[in-house]
């Protein structure tokens, strides 16, 4: 949901520092995906970002899905 999204990126800071690095570890990625050879230890970067952005992404969407359950409950103060 873009609208919980949103609200969250201007509103939580733990949220907003966790979509922060997920944007820095997605460019950096990128950085890597444009190069037409990968260095052994480029190799074993872009894994580790991956696994570096899948965490955050997952803690996202739990910090997400918590804000939604109170949305639905009429807890948002």
């Amino acid at each position: 949901m873009l609208a919980s999204r949103d609200h969250l990126l201007a509103t939580h800071e733990e949220f907003r520092k966790l979509a922060t690095e997920h944007t820095q570890y997605e460019q950096r990625l990128s950085s890597l995906t444009h190069k037409r050879y990968l260095t052994d230890d480029e190799k074993v970067e872009e894994v580790r970002l991956k696994k570096l952005k899948l965490r955050l992404r997952d803690q996202m969407e739990s910090i997400e899905r918590q804000y939604r359950e109170h949305v639905s409950a009429g807890q948002v103060a």
